[in-house]
């Protein structure tokens, strides 16, 4: 089975002035995987995806792994924009999965990406509070409130980008106590009670434990696309090639349906 390399991280603007630093931290995480067995790192597919993809692309990793035995995959989870600054930097990967289309257009500008990128899923956004609703929120009017503790993903990462013009369309100007690093860690913040409300995606709602949705007006909504490509410099292009038809094909557009994704 593959490995999954957890490289998560701040995109402040003390990690922007050292982006060559933490390409080298995962050129490094990715060797020592390399050196760790489990056959030969040509049959190995370096996958770098949004952190709103962790459970369902580890779901595509096992079936994929079960439909192709030759091919190990090694997945690479965190901010869409910090993993697309980290293959700017020259880090090793085969394939790049964003949860928006901006991040991979600046990838396909640089030159990067080979082919045309290709949308595998769409996803929306939903208010999520702890377990039990401790803060009493209702709706977006109460990220406005004083006395709650809210969060939002940082500005630049997607899910950020996103709550912030779901907000403005709502007519809603937030007090943001935090801005975290992605949607998994603001998850994370909602679900152990440190903060009363946060927007994430849906699907990150139905895959965890110890929080509740709530959903946002329809009128408000707004709507992600997340596109796939094989890397320009990928070191393993078959395999890559192989994953992600795998994700587009209809075996993979069922695993991304069982986990709230929809259809592109």
């Amino acid at each position: 089975m593959g490995e999954t390399l957890a490289v998560n991280f701040r995109e402040d603007s003390t990690v922007r002035g050292h982006s060559s630093w933490w390409a080298t931290v995962v050129a490094c995480a990715v060797a020592v995987v390399a050196c760790s067995g489990g056959g030969a790192s040509g049959d190995r597919v370096l996958v770098s995806a949004a952190a709103s993809l962790t459970d369902v692309f580890t779901a595509m990793e096992a079936a994929f792994e079960d439909a192709t035995p030759d091919v190990d995959v090694v997945l690479n989870f965190g901010p869409s924009s910090g993993l697309r600054e980290q293959i700017m930097e020259g880090a090793p990967a085969d394939v790049y999965a964003s949860a928006d289309e901006a991040n991979m257009a600046r990838l396909v500008d640089a030159g990067e990406v080979a082919g045309e990128p290709q949308v595998f899923a769409r996803n929306r956004l939903q208010i999520v509070v702890p377990e039990g609703n401790p803060g009493g929120v209702t709706g977006l009017a109460d990220f406005a409130r004083d006395g709650l503790f809210i969060g939002l993903c940082a500005d630049g990462v997607p899910c950020g980008v996103l709550a912030r013009e779901l907000l403005a369309n709502a007519g809603v100007d937030p007090v943001v106590d935090t801005d975290e690093p992605d949607v998994r860690s603001l998850l994370t913040k909602v679900a152990q009670g440190e903060l009363d409300a946060g927007i994430v995606y849906v699907t990150d709602v139905v895959a965890a434990d110890g929080v509740e949705g709530i959903e946002v007006p329809p009128e408000h909504q707004v709507e992600t696309a997340y596109p796939i490509a094989v890397l320009g410099e990928a070191p393993n292009r078959n395999g890559a090639e192989k994953f992600v038809a795998f994700v587009m094909s209809d075996a993979g557009r069922s695993i991304l349906s069982s986990f709230g994704f929809a259809a592109p």
